[in-house]
């Protein structure tokens, strides 16, 4: 049997077939068009359903269970998505409303990070481990956390939020409200915003040619590219971006010491010039003083799959 996962987003909503060992063998992707009404976002989840089993060459009849994840606040045991901005639902009964347009089949439903973060524990940087978090820099930062092979996601289904602890005592103003959060320091956009400071108090960095000249070019790669050809500031910039980042990964494994922490979003791709030294400090600094069986940091294997094989098989996690 395959089982289906189901990525919504604001943008578009991406479904793979999945077989049991984990392979995506049929894909499909249609626009979301947010924001409509719930029913109507069914429905076009429900197309992109029967085209992904089109390009699988399968049907619904080969197809055990379907699995969705959703931004926003999900109740996983009732299928409900309880609140989610950016597709402007509130209370919404998606599982159901997708389970009548396909056969009745049996639809599960969660949070998209924690799906990712599930998808990346069966089939990529967290295979074989009991207890793994992954650690996602975006636009902001999440997440998800696994204990015992099932996804923790607080009683009220709002918990593993990675990037809203605090790292800095009344630091920096964050998007939640608050200030300090780990989410200011060591996003993407906080990588951006440190790049462009940099960039202003000096005009000679490599950073400008990486940009092509204007700062309103700058990405998350901008540092680390003018750091390879030599530029100094940018390895300050660098040197500085991990040092915030680690700092909270090592709270994440003095809270929880998980086996395996895990790196997801772009900035992931730099690789071991991003997990060595985060490796390195939290040896150093974390709180298992026994000097083994220390957590590892890792980066994700699985980029935009993760979300697709996690909600493929995330019944298993519920």
């Amino acid at each position: 049997m395959y089982n289906i996962g189901i990525d919504l987003g604001g943008t578009n909503i991406a479904v793979g077939v999945v077989s049991e060992d984990y392979k995506i063998v049929g894909r499909s992707s249609v626009k979301t068009n947010a924001p409509r009404p719930d029913y109507e976002i069914a429905d076009s989840i429900k197309e992109a359903v029967e085209l992904a089993l089109l390009d699988a060459k399968l049907t619904l009849n080969d197809i055990d269970s379907i699995g969705i994840g959703s931004p926003g606040v999900i109740d996983s045991k009732r299928g409900i998505i309880k609140f989610a901005n950016n597709l402007k639902f509130k209370n919404s009964h998606m599982a159901e409303l997708l389970s009548e347009r396909l056969n009745s089949k049996e639809v599960y439903l969660a949070n998209d990070a924690n799906a990712a973060a599930y998808g990346e524990f069966i089939a990529g940087a967290g295979k074989g481990a009991s207890s793994f978090v992954v650690v996602t820099l975006g636009t902001g930062v999440g997440g998800g956390i696994i204990i015992n092979n099932k996804l923790v996601t607080g009683f009220n289904y709002a918990g593993a939020e990675l990037g809203h602890f605090t790292i800095c005592h009344d630091g920096l103003d964050c998007s939640c409200g608050r200030k300090g959060c780990l989410e200011a320091y060591a996003s993407a956009t906080a990588l951006i915003r440190q790049t462009k400071e940099a960039m202003e108090k000096d005009p000679d960095s490599l950073m400008w040619q990486e940009c092509g000249g204007d700062i309103n070019n700058v990405s998350g790669r901008t540092a680390f590219n003018a750091m390879y050809k030599g530029d100094t500031v940018a390895k300050e910039v660098v040197d500085t971006f991990i040092y915030y980042l680690s700092v909270g990964i090592t709270d994440i494994v003095n809270m929880l010491q998980p086996e395996i922490i895990c790196i997801g979003g772009g900035i992931s791709k730099e690789g071991a010039i991003l997990t060595d030294p985060i490796n390195k400090y939290v040896w150093e600094k974390n709180c298992n003083f026994s000097g083994e069986d220390n957590t590892i940091i890792k980066t994700a294997e699985l980029l935009n799959d993760a979300g697709i094989i996690g909600a493929a098989f995330i019944k298993n996690s519920l």
